[in-house]
């Protein structure tokens, strides 16, 4: 073939290319998904994805990775096939990008592998079919030698096994990756109903290239820095336990500065009270004491704490306010860059739960729970029992289980017989102590780690504190292998389009992931104000049960599959909601998981009770308080690009917390 020839056939190509881009432009809908009247093609960047303005041809500049882009036009080019790409479903065009350098994510959904601590790690297989018969747990035997040779690093080059979940946990906040949902089959896993799961794993480090975590050296790594904030309610009942605490921690300080100077360990204090307006004098509801950067030294944390005095009145009942404590240690201590972090809530009295008029967090114990897991904060409560508070033990126990419940792990619950102080400044010192001996261990082997743990002292004489300690053990144990194993995160399976189970096949009932949907700071704030307008028109009384549920449907729907398109088209009212416009069916139709609101009926809502009615609509309540406050937390957001917190950074928003 001739040079000239040669030339005019490329020529040729790229006219054609161009008259491809030329006709895509015209378009001003991006490509529907097959077998889809309303549901558009998205799909997210790979790290090292290239955008031109015409396929082959162009300056090209770089992607941000996992930017989700909707797709107006395929073409093929010099045996490549081309993707033109788009930032919203109103014609803004980006350019285009190789198809290779993209992943299909029709779903808007995203896995977190669990904490494999104690349990087999996820094996991502090459195929559904391997997949379905291994992951299933049909042939026992052939899994397990299939997971011996993946743990060895010893897999033949046809073996059906093409990566292993990270040895250690690796929080997603923490080190950010996507595992984006591509498929999903049904399928039984022993008893349970469970997923076969199409995934393409994507590191947020481009491949290759190991992450350098700050603060750590793999041959001398440092102490586990531990951060604990006691959440006290200062009420008049407190006077005894609020002294005691100070002494568990004076005894702590003292034992830092003996054995472990350099010891990494600081200690922060909020006390609660209840709503001021209440009851006049309470003077406040939640205070900062001690933050932790003021806790650093026993010096500067008792010259912070000094002032804590109990209040002189009664509380207009016996419920004080704890969760505003909680969560104002949530949001306004500075924790920096503790690995470890702490709240140990002290209390004799139960919670305003988030559905209380005179409740300052708004929020129930699973809405704060989960915005302390988010922040990677353990909650500790030691409840006592005091016999003036006899009638609220009960519920309080219940409510201080849930808040305090860890996954893996269980409640981090103590109930203090009778209030007594001297059982108390017990337990306190235990704990404490066991907390800060989790620091200094943070400095020795995986193997000594283990060891130590198993030679921790057991109380054989009071069952709940033996409990306790164990749990305390199991949970300190954990981080202490999440920061031992920081240096090796960069083992994130490196791996595009494999197959993996949604339950542990030889446990079952054990899930080994998270589901998440990757929100935007804007796509919050747009889903904080839609369900806010919603719940009030309800409230009003403008909307009838079925447009209710059908806005809370369609919410929940469009946020999980395309939070871009809830700006403007989901409102509570007028043609533009998705439900009137049929669009609801759609949505939610081929969603592999779906949050509580997909279930319930127009039928299910009339035969409930108004109680049930009523808690439905409180549940929806704490979530747009949660919103809130999970916006209002800059330091959980990742921007992708590497620049400041704004609007495009995002956040893995578990499933449970949509509508």
């Amino acid at each position: 073939m001739t040079k000239v020839v040669r030339g005019l056939l490329i020529v040729a190509a790229l006219l054609a290319a161009g008259q491809a881009q030329a006709v895509a432009s015209e378009e001003t809908r991006p490509l529907l998904i097959e077998g889809k009247k309303n549901l558009f093609q998205r799909v997210l960047s790979k790290p090292g994805a290239q955008l031109v303005s015409i396929p082959g041809k162009g300056d090209a500049k770089p992607v941000t990775p996992f930017t989700a882009f909707y797709v107006f036009s395929r073409v093929d080019f010099e045996g490549r096939s081309w993707v033109q790409v788009g930032y919203d479903t109103h014609g803004k065009k980006g350019g285009w990008i190789p198809d290779q350098d993209l992943i299909e994510w029709n779903h808007g959904l995203t896995v977190s592998f669990r904490d494999p601590t104690g349990h087999s790690r996820v094996m991502l297989y090459r195929d559904a079919e391997q997949a379905s018969k291994l992951g299933t747990g049909t042939n026992g035997a052939e899994l397990d030698a299939l997971y011996q040779a993946a743990i060895s690093n010893q897999m033949p080059p046809d073996s059906p096994v093409v990566a292993l979940q990270p040895s250690a946990y690796v929080d997603i906040k923490d080190d950010f990756y996507l595992v984006p949902i591509r498929e999903f089959k049904d399928v039984f896993i022993g008893p349970e109903q469970g997923r076969l799961l199409r995934v393409s794993t994507v590191p947020h480090n481009a491949p290759g290239q190991e992450p350098q975590i700050q603060g750590t050296d793999q041959k001398s790594p440092k102490s586990l820095s531990t951060g604990v904030v006691f959440v006290i309610d200062s009420t008049l009942s407190m006077a005894p336990y609020i002294a005691r605490t100070k002494a568990a921690v004076r005894k702590i300080y003292d034992q830092i500065a003996k054995k472990d100077p350099q010891g990494a360990a600081a200690f922060g204090l909020v006390a609660f009270r209840d709503d001021t307006s209440s009851v006049e004098g309470l003077e406040y509801r939640t205070m900062v004491f001690a933050d932790l950067q003021k806790g650093a030294t026993a010096k500067e944390f008792f010259s912070q704490v000094a002032e804590v005095e109990t209040d002189k009145i009664s509380n207009k009942d016996f419920i004080e306010d704890s969760y505003a404590g909680v969560k104002r240690a949530i949001d306004d201590i500075s924790w920096g860059d503790f690995q470890a972090r702490y709240i140990i809530l002290i209390t004799d009295a139960g919670a305003r739960e988030g559905n209380d008029p005179l409740s300052g967090s708004k929020m129930s114990a699973d809405t704060l729970r989960q915005l302390a897991r988010d922040n990677n904060t353990a909650i500790f409560v030691l409840h006592l029992l005091t016999p003036t508070g006899a009638d609220n033990h009960a519920s309080a126990e219940q409510q201080y289980k849930a808040l305090s419940l860890y996954p893996g792990i269980g409640d981090l619950y103590y109930g203090v017989k009778a209030g007594d102080v001297a059982e108390f400044g017990r337990v306190i010192d235990l704990l404490t102590d066991q907390l800060v001996a989790q620091m200094r261990h943070g400095s020795v082997s995986e193997e000594q780690t283990q060891e130590q743990v198993q030679q921790e002292p057991a109380v054989a004489d009071d069952r709940q504190l033996t409990q306790l300690q164990e749990k305390v053990n199991k949970l300190g144990y954990a981080l202490r292998m999440q920061y031992l194993d920081q240096p090796r995160k960069g083992n994130i399976p490196q791996v595009f389009d494999a197959w993996m189970v949604d339950r542990d096949p030889k446990e079952p009932q054990r899930k080994t992931v998270d589901v998440r949907v990757l929100l935007t700071r804007d796509q919050l704030s747009e889903l904080y104000q839609m369900l806010r307008e919603v719940l009030e028109t309800a409230e009003e009384g403008l909307l009838s049960p079925r447009n209710f549920l059908d806005d809370i449907k369609s919410l929940a729907a469009t946020a999980s599959r395309d939070p871009e398109r809830m700006a403007g088209s989901t409102r509570s009212s007028g043609a533009n909601n998705l439900a009137d416009m049929g669009f609801m069916k759609e949505y939610i139709e081929g969603l592999p998981y779906t949050g509580e609101v997909m279930s319930v009926s127009l039928e299910d809502w009339r035969n409930w009770p108004a109680k049930r009615q009523l808690e439905f609509i409180q549940r929806l309540e704490e979530k747009v308080s949660y919103y809130r406050a999970l916006h209002d937390h800059t330091d959980l957001w990742v921007s992708l690009d590497g620049g400041p917190v704004g609007g495009d950074s995002v956040f893995p928003v578990p499933l449970d917390m949509l509508p």
